[in-house]
């Protein structure tokens, strides 16, 4: 049966959530492989709206196994209360939830590190959720790194929270001028979450691959984007893990080989949040109408996030590094409306042209973008659900990209809900 991989194209926020949420349908299990609670997945189920941060989209439906990774950055507060705020709202979520042993915990001097290097960087800030992300991937590259399953062995847990305190606290009193963090309270506070979390935790690389042998159909959910990749995004304002396709398989314990197919996530135009160059970003009150229409504002911070025209340039570099088998083209509904509608082909720096994703970040930050133009539609495409039923110039947008490409778009989404999609190639 098919092993799917789900993956944003562009900085992230992309629709994951939506596309993620369709496909759970025929999913036998959703399984998430990185990040942390610095994402946020939106699903809207008749009118109503869920974000979230840690635990798949799939748990939206009944009797679907949802897995959380050893490649994922977990806070245990963060966690408990999302099963809690999903059990409040009638949802499932018991036996059908699995926290990896091997996940890293996010600790309180990780969120406190990840404040006062923000603060301390000034102008030159990566715009980070603060929340602990990356010292807590840092300290898991470090050998420093508290497990999921320390929090079973309580003097396990309590040496190694002593270890690091001791290197922690000279810091937080010698660089950042705060106090310091207790650990008989840390430890008390963690064994807490420890007695409520106990019940999902199991070793999620068993398990994923036992189901992969049952011929299950399982989904592999991302979060943040391929730009956001530690390795392959626009370094340094990235992410601290490997949001790409390869992610799925060392965040879950899965061999290459049993993946099937990749799904590429791309919205219509282009967003990112926070720093960082975006070569086609729209500045002007355009730029606003889109942020506005879209409801481009994070799920997880608020934050409003920077809108521009699609770019082909960061997709072909996208395709390349994920392996991509087909697209989603998320948002189309938004460009409603608009006379003309702008593709950037290429970068222009100085003399020269760029049709390759620049590595250099010096030169990226200084690259224009190349546009082609294309007439726009004033008919609404939101909430239809047949590919022949768009305007037709909203058609010529769709096979020009695909063109572009040279890649099968495969769904689009015209609308928030779980219903306003078409589906021109199913994945399971």
């Amino acid at each position: 049966m098919p092993n799917v991989i789900v993956v944003g194209l562009q900085w992230g926020d992309e629709g994951k959530g939506k596309i993620v949420d369709f496909l759970s349908d025929k999913a036998d299990v959703v399984a998430r492989y990185q990040g942390g609670h610095n994402a946020g997945h939106t699903v809207v189920i008749n009118n109503e709206k869920f974000i979230l941060h840690l635990i798949p989209s799939g748990i939206l439906y009944k009797g679907k196994m949802c897995l959380i990774g050893n490649g994922v950055v977990v806070d245990p507060a963060a966690l408990i209360e999302e099963i809690n705020g999903l059990k409040k709202r009638g949802v499932e979520v018991g036996s059908n939830l699995f926290l990896s042993k091997n996940a890293h915990l996010i600790m309180p001097y990780h969120i406190i590190m990840d404040r006062e290097n923000e603060r301390l960087r000034g102008s030159k800030s990566i715009g980070t959720t603060g929340r602990g992300i990356g010292p807590a991937y840092c300290d898991k590259a470090g050998r420093a790194g508290i497990r999921v399953a320390d929090l079973l062995q309580p003097s396990v847990f309590k040496e190694k929270l002593g270890i690091n305190l001791f290197y922690v606290n000279f810091l937080l009193e010698n660089l950042y001028k705060v106090k310091r963090l207790d650990a008989e309270s840390i430890c008390n506070e963690y064994m807490g979450y420890a007695e409520k979390l106990s019940e999902y935790i199991a070793d999620t690389d068993i398990i994923i691959n036992r189901v992969i042998s049952d011929n299950k159909n399982v989904l592999f959910e991302g979060a943040q984007g391929t730009l956001l990749d530690i390795d392959h995004g626009t370094y340094p304002y990235v992410s601290s893990s490997n949001a790409i396709a390869g992610g799925a398989c060392t965040g879950l314990g899965v061999g290459p080989t049993k993946i099937s197919r990749v799904l590429g996530v791309v919205k219509a135009y282009s967003t990112r949040v926070g720093g960082g160059p975006f070569p086609t970003e729209i500045k002007d009150s355009l730029g606003d109408r889109i942020r506005e229409k879209g409801g481009e504002y994070g799920a997880t911070t608020g934050r409003p996030r920077r809108c521009g025209w699609l770019d082909i340039v960061v997709l072909r570099h996208s395709l390349m590094i994920n392996g991509i088998t087909g697209i989603a083209i998320t948002k189309l509904d938004i460009l409603d409306g608009l006379d003309v509608i702008k593709i950037c082909t290429s970068y222009k720096y100085k003399e020269n042209i760029f049709t390759d994703f620049p590595k250099e970040s010096n030169i990226f930050e200084e690259c224009e973008p190349v546009y082609e133009e294309l007439e726009g539609w004033s008919t609404d495409t939101l909430g239809i659900t047949d590919f022949q039923k768009l305007p037709e110039a909203a058609r010529v947008y769709i096979k020009k990209v695909e063109n572009m490409l040279d890649i099968e778009v495969q769904l689009i989404s015209t609308g928030q809900r779980r219903g306003e999609l078409i589906e021109l190639k199913g994945q399971f």
